[in-house]
């Protein structure tokens, strides 16, 4: 309990996804988590969900959430698009386990609560993927109203793209103008602790859900012109074909190691035009195929949980923390 007495709460990704584990073995109710995301008291609404909350529309919302995630966890918040399709993705990165049934629950309800309120009205999915098997599935499909697919290859909770679009009755300009600088200043000062090229490749990262983007946009998220870039990736001995190489060979492992998706769509989300292409640059980055690649490190990781056995082993082996905002949630 003294965990929860700290001003400001300090844990692993491996912890926090314990703490998840914990909760839900010690609740017998299969919807909890379904419960805990959905918020209705403005009021336990933390500085992140109020800017998403006064955004002007639920992609607006979506994308403040996942900007601003940067200042409490290593974790995205990710709009995959797909024909008439927009999935929304949670990608842990730096997991090495997968995700809690709790913690996805959590996720999945607290975006579609957000959404009901910010619209005014119902927000119903097109549906929601888990990659867990099939399990009380009427208690999934009467709390989102939509059809429940288990054994997918990601979480994900799928919208129309129309959906994306709506507007939201709680759009505040006023309060926003509050919230967001000051979210903004914070996240400017953290970025400024990284390197150059880490925030660069953090940011090809995000845009590179399903697009190959170019030096242009990656100037624009950074509030360059792509002269001024161009210039500063000469002065640092970069390219940004280097920049982009990196961030798909690191995504690619972090896709073989974290989730179960077809080669094809890994392909696809790293912004490749065919698996070919994809199967050619990582034998390249790794010496072997993207498959054979997955197989090792699948063995070599169960090797390993031998040798981490141990609490103070497992903690010194964690990277990264996560920063719980008292009185609201994730």
């Amino acid at each position: 309990m003294g965990l929860f007495k700290m001003d400001k709460i300090l844990v692993s990704t491996e912890e926090f996804f314990a703490l998840h584990r914990g909760i839900a073995e010690a609740s017998n109710d299969q919807g909890l988590g379904l419960k805990l995301g959905t918020e209705e008291r403005l009021e336990r609404y933390d500085p992140v969900k109020i800017a998403a909350i006064s955004a002007r529309s639920f992609r607006d919302a979506i994308q403040r959430v996942s900007r601003y995630k940067q200042l409490t966890c290593p974790e995205e918040v990710r709009v995959v698009e797909r024909g008439n399709e927009s999935a929304v993705q949670f990608v842990w990165l730096l997991a090495h386990e997968k995700e809690p049934h709790l913690l996805v629950d959590v996720c999945f309800a607290w975006i579609v609560s957000m959404g009901c309120r910010g619209i005014g009205r119902p927000l119903i999915p097109k549906r929601v993927e888990f990659q867990r098997p099939p399990a009380h599935r009427e208690i999934y499909e009467t709390h989102f109203r939509c059809p429940v697919k288990f054994k997918a290859d990601q979480n994900a909770l799928v919208f129309s793209k129309a959906d994306m679009e709506l507007p939201f009755v709680t759009h505040n300009a006023d309060l926003l103008g509050v919230v967001a600088p000051q979210l903004e200043a914070e996240l400017t000062q953290q970025l400024a602790q990284k390197t150059f090229s880490e925030q660069a490749k953090g940011i090809l990262k995000q845009l590179l859900a399903g697009h190959r983007p170019g030096i242009q946009d990656l100037a624009r998220e950074l509030h360059l012109s792509t002269r001024t870039l161009q210039r500063r990736l000469t002065e640092q001995d970069l390219t940004f074909q280097r920049l982009l190489d990196e961030a798909r060979r690191e995504l690619a492992r972090h896709y073989l190691l974290q989730s179960s998706r077809e080669l094809n769509e890994t392909a696809y989300l790293l912004g490749y035009e065919d698996a070919n292409s994809f199967f050619r640059a990582f034998h390249h980055w790794e010496g072997t195929s993207p498959g054979q690649w997955r197989e090792f490190q699948k063995n070599s990781q169960q090797a390993a949980q031998t040798h981490l056995a141990t609490p103070a082993t497992r903690r010194r082996a964690s990277l990264g923390l996560h920063r719980t905002i008292k009185g609201g949630g994730l």
